[in-house]
């Protein structure tokens, strides 16, 4: 397949652990810090894995002027208005309206519900003599006690309303549920809808709060996090042979795509360009990649059939990387048999897995290396497990690369595998 015309970033907008903005995130990353230790906001001690990654000091007063909206978002909804305000402002827009329609969105998050506590009032109120919740009684004071808007405010796409709202969008819209593979799925939306002549300008990306006590009491029992709760900033290592699964964390990535050509007409500083998306499914297992990676490799392979780019030319990958035993040797798999050798590095260490803003992390952070020419390391591996070898993941500190293109990788929680192509300008 010949190569294909890009599609512009012009805007990048991160709220992770690490700090609100790309260049505090971005120096985070470069200088080897890690936002990973024991979760502060409540209680942890009935959870086997005690860590997380919180993102802190954040105002976003300082990004959404509306108070109505702020008082109404749910965490998930604040942090993804605050990531897409910011990646417009990155973008050197100020958007006044779109009357025509033609700015896009494309929102992702794995929110399920509106924030649990609203509801704790009631389920309190409607205990019997024994301290359980009487059914029958929550049933007739239900309308009493139960938030007024807790049902709009819990629905999953919520973030489409605020965003559009903050920004006066008016453009072709979807929202994305699911885990990784969420955010990079909004943002391969995004690059076909401006392909196809769908957008002039698209917003996409994802956020997530997967550290709060209703996620973590979820997932904790799934045995994929760490538990080695001692080691703090150390205990989440991909690739690593001593690795023991994923410590989460929270956060936003939203990325603003353009026309290559409107973009370089309006002088606007491009980051790097999509040229190509692919996606497959594993079905081996619920929970359990194929030990070969096979569906990541066709991911692989469909994005770079796309882009017009051969495996070779890939210089760089932003991988998934969670730091399961199973995933990052599957992933090993289908980079040596997608690419042979590469560069690549998880920033997962570092922000945690911030679930489904993870994928749309790490298509920020591969335009990021593309842009600056230095690739973020891959923090914590000390002793690369033999079954991941093959592969420069970039241990311990940033390096210097000269690649012209770069894949973004994400994989869900039930097989979903996707890949993001990117090159240099």
């Amino acid at each position: 397949m010949s190569a294909v015309g890009g599609v512009a970033i012009t805007g990048i907008g991160l709220i992770t652990p690490l700090g609100v903005g790309v260049q505090e995130t971005w120096d985070g990353l470069l200088d080897a810090r890690s936002a990973v230790g024991a979760i502060t906001a409540y209680d942890v001690s009935s959870l086997r894995s005690q860590l997380g990654a919180e993102v802190r000091d954040l105002d976003p007063k300082q990004f959404v002027s509306n108070r109505r909206s702020l008082r109404t978002m749910t965490r998930y909804d604040m942090l993804a208005t605050v990531a897409a305000v910011a990646a417009v402002r990155d973008a050197g827009l100020e958007p006044d309206g779109d009357p025509e329609g033609r700015m896009a969105l494309f929102v992702a998050s794995n929110k399920e519900t509106s924030e649990p506590e609203r509801f704790e009032d009631a389920a309190l109120a409607t205990r019997d003599e024994h301290g359980q919740t009487d059914i029958r009684r929550m049933g007739s004071e239900a309308a009493s006690i139960v938030p007024p808007l807790f049902y709009i405010e819990g629905l999953q796409a919520a973030a489409l309303f605020y965003i559009s709202d903050a920004l006066g969008l008016m453009g072709a819209n979807t929202y994305f549920a699911g885990t990784a593979e969420a955010g990079l799925n909004a943002i391969g939306s995004a690059f076909r809808a401006i392909r196809r002549g769908e957008a002039d300008i698209a917003l996409a990306g994802g956020a997530d709060v997967p550290v709060c006590w209703w996620n973590m009491a979820e997932i904790d029992s799934l045995g994929i996090l760490s538990t080695r709760n001692e080691l703090l900033a150390g205990a989440c290592a991909p690739f690593d042979r001593d690795r023991d699964g994923a410590v989460l964390g929270e956060g936003a990535a939203y990325l603003v795509l353009e026309d290559a050509a409107a973009a370089r007409a309006r002088g606007a500083r491009v980051y790097a360009e999509v040229v190509g998306f692919g996606g497959a499914s594993d079905t081996e297992h619920l929970q359990r990649p194929d030990p070969e990676g096979r569906a990541l490799a066709r991911a692989i392979e469909s994005a770079l059939g796309e882009a017009g780019s051969a495996a070779a030319d890939v210089g760089y990958v932003a991988a998934h990387g969670s730091g399961s035993e199973q995933g990052d040797a599957s992933e090993a798999s289908a980079l040596r048999s997608a690419l042979g050798s590469t560069l690549a590095s998880s920033v997962k260490p570092a922000t945690g897995h911030l679930v489904a803003a993870a994928g749309a992390l790490n298509a920020a952070v591969a335009a990021l290396t593309l842009s600056k020419g230095v690739a973020p390391p891959t923090l914590n591996l000390h002793h690369l497990d033999p079954a991941c070898e093959g592969i420069d993941w970039n241990p311990g500190n940033a390096c210097e690369t000269s690649a012209s293109s770069a894949l973004a990788l994400a994989r869900g929680f039930e097989g979903q595998n996707v890949a993001l192509a990117l090159r240099a300008v």
